[in-house]
């Protein structure tokens, strides 16, 4: 075969039009080498420069062999593709000479990305970059590099690998030779010497493992979603949450796997998020799974993996990590995150041995999960998430470090949350001026006290409602207002309706239990009522100057209908405190033994959800079971009371504890006495004057009649609980004004509290 010849006038040969041919063996393909005939080209000429357009340009070093024809240059395959050459192609070819002024370059670093060069014949095999760069020097010295070009490169015995120029470091020798101080430039095209540094990164999404020094900056993949905004997660009032698990369960995913295996690091693979309903678990968890750049999450509700066949429940359980451990086979370190999350995961990890029956079903389950989590081939590449308004139905061994290991608990929002959720919940009115001016959030917010996310999102979807409401016309026929419409907003009024008609607190204070105890008030007859009220406020006051958790427990005994209980609600009422609950005998009419028990330490552990709580203990030997014929009383609620009432509260929780009792030596013979810290006694009324205080507060006499009174009860002795006291005036009230009085005092002296 013939070449075209393109001569300079000068007579020297410049430019040959040859074409392009397959690499003649594979051998050669790996040299990196165009293959040249020896007749083309002058022994001299060790690189070449391949023209195929305009201003594409492409150098390669060249080797001969006698099987290429004259005019023809073969290249490798990867060659072709990176000069997109297609055979048979007709192409310019002149020599190129680095020693040229223009290219007297001294290349000291080459990066290299590099990958298998087939994908289907992968491994996790480790290859050591120190020897790879010895290895690389070896075989590619004093050629001619191009950033961006393609070779393939043979390692040992190992997986060809397909390698990329990413770029080229050199010292001008010109500027260097002067003797100033210079630094490296980047450049397009250099010549590897034999000192040149070879440095090799990792292609994106590659399988390689790579290992050594030799290594350059490792391109990865981010596990944070590059599309992610952290402030429009929709999270309010969990900031403090969600900082606290992304610096225990996803910093460390952020580092290289290099600087990991450096420090031998475990990355978390389970967190728990518990707390009451509607606080944010679910959201936080999906939140959780858009953030990160991983697989999609599996989402899991406990109940669905239960099966009344044997043996399918686990298969379940492994079903869900299969993904996972074929990656982790595969990929070994590269293998991507895989999210597994699990919603009431109580209801499939109850504790070991809790469940009664045969089947065993329940704990051959958790065994199966504890085991994929953390066992014997324990996985590197899964996040299991659980959600659980019960904690402590979950079985011990699935919350130790390297499963469950981040238990957080997701409490009801404070007021700072609740204004955060608000915002969010209400942002699109605000930005379509569907919001009325006059709604102020941070009223709202000081009003939710005690609402959960849920609630507060409840809140506004009913005073929606009640705004809508007002574009309703009812006439005939139920008909929208079209006028109105454009008009429509939602204002405080419509919130403050939803918030006192449509939406309560489940968790927290129970106003309407509080007001049925107050409902004839408190009337501070004489020195005893006021002194009580004042002992409590001075409790209160010492409790809340105390540093980390606190506790302080009151009894308030004395004799029946003596208003202990109001006292108790008044006292309770007046800390103001989020978490007021009160715990009477009444709510447990039919309970077994076990469950009175469960469902009183159910609200102490409530309260320890909350900074400050008071539960009130009404009757508490009503609680014990205590009869006077026997006398009898339950020894397992005793024993619960006594252990609820000295238990301090978790960390910088404060708890009040107010109890009640008529059989103050009851308690004291059952050496339960000592277990409140304050006595406080609530006596009857003992004096005329006590009844005189009473009557005043009630208006139930004139001041003509109240001087009567008082002076027909000069002398006398009184002894009557102001329950019973107030019982009596209602009944009196019914009687005509002018027989009011001496129905009263007849009534006392009947009932025999009067003599």
């Amino acid at each position: 075969m013939c070449c075209h010849v393109v001569r300079t006038q000068a007579g020297k040969m410049s430019t040959m039009r040859m074409k392009a041919v397959k690499c003649p063996t594979e051998e050669l393909s790996y040299t990196n080498c165009a293959i040249i005939n020896v007749n083309d080209f002058s022994p001299d000429v060790k690189h070449i420069e391949v023209i195929t357009g305009p201003n594409q340009h492409f150098i390669f070093s060249v080797r001969s062999h006698h099987e290429i024809s004259r005019g023809t240059v073969g290249f490798s395959l990867l060659q072709r593709k990176w000069a997109t050459l297609s055979l048979l192609q007709e192409i310019e070819v002149r020599p190129y000479n680095f020693n040229s002024t223009s290219n007297a370059a001294c290349v000291c670093n080459i990066v290299l990305e590099v990958d298998f060069l087939m994908k289907k014949a992968t491994t996790l095999e480790p290859y050591d970059t120190d020897q790879m760069a010895k290895d690389f020097l070896l075989q590619f010295s004093g050629q001619a590099f191009t950033v961006g070009q393609m070779l393939p490169f043979q390692f040992l015995d190992k997986k060809v690998l397909g390698v990329v120029v990413k770029s080229i470091e050199a010292v001008d020798l010109l500027t260097a030779s002067s003797g100033q101080n210079v630094k490296p430039k980047n450049i397009k095209i250099g010549r590897c010497l034999g000192d040149t540094v070879i440095q090799f990164e990792k292609a994106v999404n590659s399988t390689l493992n790579l290992v050594g020094k030799s290594m350059g900056k490792m391109v990865r993949q981010s596990i944070i979603n590059p599309d992610w905004n952290f402030e429009d997660m929709g999270i309010g009032g969990l900031d403090k949450e969600f900082t606290d698990i992304f610096r225990r369960a996803f910093a460390s995913r952020l580092l290289s796997a290099d600087i990991v295996a450096k420090l031998n690091f475990k990355h978390v693979k389970g967190i728990l998020l518990y707390g009451p309903p509607g606080t944010g678990k679910t959201l936080m968890a999906r939140q959780i799974g858009k953030m990160l750049n991983a697989k999609e999450p599996k989402i899991v509700n406990g109940p669905q993996i239960l099966d009344k066949y044997v043996g399918e429940s686990e298969a379940n359980v492994r079903r869900l990590f299969a993904d996972a451990e074929e990656e982790e086979k595969k990929l070994g370190p590269n293998s991507g995150l895989h999210i597994i999350i699990f919603d009431e995961i109580d209801a499939i990890c109850k504790s070991r041995g809790s469940v009664g029956g045969n089947t065993g079903v329940h704990d051959t389950v958790v065994n199966q999960l504890l085991s994929k989590i953390d066992g014997v081939e324990q996985l590197n590449n899964i996040l299991v998430i659980g959600m659980t308004n019960r904690r402590d139905m979950i079985d011990e061994a699935l919350l130790r470090p390297g499963r469950l290991e981040i238990q957080l608990e997701i409490s009801l929002p404070d007021e700072k949350g609740r204004l955060q959720i608000l915002n969010i919940h209400t942002s699109k009115m605000r930005d379509h001026n569907k919001l009325s001016p006059d709604v102020d959030l941070k009223e709202l917010a000081a009003l939710t006290k005690n609402f959960s996310g849920a609630e507060i999102e409840g809140l506004v979807r009913a005073a929606q409602s009640t705004a809508m409401n007002k574009l309703v016309k009812v006439t005939n026929k139920v008909e929208v207002d079209p006028e109105a419409m454009e008009k429509f907003t939602v204002n405080r009024g419509d919130f403050l309706y939803s918030l006192e008609n449509d939406v309560k607190p489940a968790f927290g204070t129970n106003d309407d239990c509080l007001d049925r105890l107050l409902l004839k008030g408190i009337i501070t007859w004489g020195k005893p009522v006021a002194d009580i009220l004042t002992e409590a406020n001075f409790c209160i006051e010492q409790m809340l100057a105390a540093e980390g958790p606190a506790l302080i427990s009151v009894l308030l005994e004395g004799p029946r209908k003596s208003g202990k209980t109001a006292l108790a609600a008044q006292i309770a009422k007046n800390t103001n405190f989020p978490f007021i609950k009160v715990c009477t005998s009444e709510d447990m009419i039919g309970f077994s033994e076990p469950a009175k028990c469960s469902g009183v330490e159910k609200v102490f552990t409530a309260a320890y959800r909350s900074q400050l709580s008071c539960i009130v203990v009404d009757n508490i030997e009503r609680f014990l079971d205590y009869g006077p014929i026997g006398p009898k009383y339950s020894n397992l609620m005793l024993q619960t009371l006594s252990l609820l009432l000295n238990k301090k509260p978790p960390r910088d929780r404060k708890l009040l504890i107010i109890g009640t009792t008529s059989r103050k030596q009851v308690l004291d013979d059952l050496e339960m006495l000592s277990d409140f810290k304050i006595i406080l006694h609530v006596p009857n009324l003992s004096s005329p004057n006590d009844l005189l205080s009473v009557l005043e507060e009630v208006d139930l006499f004139s001041k003509e009649e109240l001087a009567n009174l008082h002076a027909k009860l000069q002398g006398r002795r009184a002894y009557i609980g102001i329950e019973v006291l107030l019982d009596i005036i209602d009944r009196v009230r019914t009687v005509e004004t002018n027989y009011r009085m001496m129905k009263f005092l007849s009534k006392l002296e009947e009932e025999g509290y009067l003599e």
